[in-house]
């Protein structure tokens, strides 16, 4: 009898041990610090990588009136509807020393609409930028390629992610070497064929409903 006694002792005590062991374990992880969270980093954004020749830029002769033939660029809104997109002109003036006004009209809802934008430019010629509402939301904008008669290349960039666009003075000069040089240089900037998307040469709006002018900034 006193054997099954000191028996039953030493199992009730491992029972007791083994049941402390645990709940120093369990215990032991709720009581340990909590790990901080880490705020991610922000990407680095690497400025626009063209060739010299916006460093040359003459920015009173980018002045006028100039369509858009091509935009190249990944964002949602041109992979979901490039097809539907409208004939888009714009115009370049100066509006002081250091501001291009910039005044785009398109169609929307089968009516003409009149975007104006101040490009401020920068120290470096050919370089721009576009105010967004914090400096983290501005576009980098460079004129990369034109010969100021028939063509212009323009790159924007915003959150890393840039967007190219090829402009002509007239509707009527858009020759196969300009488009062949636009698609070189979308290229080298990962951007194929699959994200150009061409605008329509005709239909281009004239007046605009007043009611309609309002200042934006692009999405794309």
């Amino acid at each position: 009898m006193a054997g099954a006694w000191r028996c039953t002792l030493v199992v009730v005590t491992l029972m007791c041990v083994c049941l402390w062991g645990s709940t120093e374990a369990v215990g032991g992880a709720r009581s340990r610090p909590r790990p901080q969270r880490r705020h991610p980093k922000k990407p680095k954004v690497n400025p626009i990588d063209v060739t010299p020749t916006a460093q040359n830029i003459n920015i009173q002769q980018m002045t006028g009136i100039w369509y858009l033939l091509n935009t190249a660029s990944k964002c949602s809104h041109l992979m979901n509807h490039g097809t539907k997109v409208e004939p888009t002109v714009v115009n370049f003036s100066l509006a002081s020393d250091q501001i291009l006004s910039v005044s785009t009209k398109t169609r929307l809802n089968h009516q003409c609409w009149e975007i104006l934008q101040h490009y401020y430019l920068t120290p470096t010629p050919g370089r721009l930028t576009l105010k967004g509402a914090r400096p983290e939301l501005n576009t980098d904008i460079v004129i990369g390629e034109t010969d100021y008669n028939s063509m212009a290349i323009l790159y924007y960039q915003k959150r890393g992610k840039i967007t190219m666009k090829l402009y002509g003075r007239s509707v009527d000069n858009l020759s196969e070497p300009m488009l062949t040089k636009f698609e070189q240089l979308t290229e080298k900037q990962d951007l194929g064929l699959a994200y150009i998307f061409p605008f329509p040469t005709y239909s281009h709006c004239g007046e605009v409903d007043r009611d309609h002018v309002i200042n934006c900034v692009p999405t794309c």
